[in-house]
């Protein structure tokens, strides 16, 4: 049962998004521009890094539809996203993807400065700035998207297809169509 009263059946944010549309609006437009507009990371990529923070956050709601959201995406997407999930030091990922996950790892960990380290090894693995930059945003956004379902304990969904009917929508139209029973 949510801590507040939502007018709908939809689960985890879907649900207070279709309950608050003003607040849903910049919510969405943040997830479009982080996680589906132009960038040097693909797109699967930056989904993946968003179900892994959330993976970390112990948010199933958001682990589950970005996972699906990046299976979607990935080749071999479901195998990808299960090995990360698990363990990314031995997931079938890039060695600058790994590393970037490594990035993300120590955004959600800690509001402080990501290790030197943690840099210089990604660069290593040919991240650029814009990497970097995009990386820890997308971490540092689902920390806050992750608090913002698990805080008011939202409903999950009664079935994987829920996950898998968004992933169909969010590849296909994105983030800024609003959310429904039907969707």
């Amino acid at each position: 049962m949510t801590h507040i009263a939502l007018d709908n059946d939809l689960p985890g944010i879907s649900g207070l998004m279709a309950n608050r549309p003003d607040t849903a609006a910049p919510l969405n437009q943040l997830a479009e521009t982080l996680l589906r507009a132009p960038a040097s990371l693909p797109q699967g990529e930056r989904e993946l890094i968003a179900a892994y923070v959330s993976h970390l956050n112990r948010t199933p709601f958001c682990a589950g539809s970005h996972g699906a959201f990046a299976a979607a995406q990935l080749e071999d997407g479901r195998a990808v996203v299960d090995a990360v999930l698990a363990d990314p030091a031995t997931a079938p990922v890039s060695p600058r993807l790994r590393a970037l996950l490594a990035v993300a790892a120590e955004v959600q960990a800690a509001a402080r400065p990501v290790t030197a380290a943690a840099v210089a090894e990604a660069r290593e693995a040919g991240a650029s700035d814009t990497d970097l930059h995009d990386t820890v945003l997308i971490a540092a956004s689902f920390c806050m998207f992750n608090r913002y379902v698990s805080c008011l304990d939202t409903a999950l969904p009664e079935s994987d297809d829920y996950y898998l009917a968004s992933a169909r929508r969010i590849t296909t139209v994105g983030y800024g169509r609003p959310m429904s029973v039907s969707s």
